[in-house]
């Protein structure tokens, strides 16, 4: 296998439906602008709530890509 170096940025998504729609809207949105996307972990999961009711959902995200060349 030769050698390869990656790198690893945090994102993070939201969704006002669900936390699983927010780490999918950041992977969209970093594949528009990062080639060879490798690894996605989730790391945090939260929630935005007003007046004791769920507004929005947050996923942070670390995402990994190759470098090329």
């Amino acid at each position: 296998m030769p050698e390869s170096v990656y790198k690893i940025i945090e994102l993070v998504g939201t969704s006002e439906e669900s936390w699983e729609k927010a780490a999918a809207a950041a992977i969209e949105r970093a594949s528009k602008s990062l080639r060879d996307l490798r690894i996605a972990e989730v790391s945090t999961l939260d929630m935005l709530i007003k007046d004791g009711k769920i507004e929005g959902y947050r996923a942070k995200v670390k995402v990994s890509f190759k470098f090329e060349g």
